[in-house]
């Protein structure tokens, strides 16, 4: 892959939507399984398996839960149009601004240990 010249507010919007997008997601794991309150549910054994699917209740999510979650929504959605409208997508075109762009994607990518 050819290395790109990506300036630096292109790369710290990308490293901060990495970063943004990593909390939400760890912030959702510890959400209710609905965002209203409702009743949990087991359903009827699985055709060919003893899986027996269920839910227990769901206390909804509360104010604050939902605001911050949507606040991580709107930051989102700010970095994705910084970095999708960058005027740097201009100076490329056809397979190099791809390229470009799945480059940007892992530039912040930590190689693993030196062997």
């Amino acid at each position: 892959m050819p290395a790109f010249d990506f300036p630096q507010d292109l790369l710290d919007a990308q490293a901060a939507f990495d970063e943004v997008q990593a909390e939400r997601d760890l912030f959702a794991q510890s959400l209710p399984w609905s965002t209203e309150p409702v009743p949990g549910w087991k359903a009827d054994k699985q055709l060919h398996s003893d899986c027996r699917p269920e839910k227990d209740d769901s206390p909804g999510y509360t104010s604050e839960e939902a605001e911050r979650l949507a606040g991580y929504r709107a930051r989102i959605l700010e970095l994705t149009t910084f970095v999708l409208t960058h005027p740097y997508w201009g100076t490329l075109s056809g397979p190099d601004r791809v390229a470009a762009r799945t480059a940007l994607k892992h530039a912040h990518d930590t190689a693993g240990p030196a062997a």
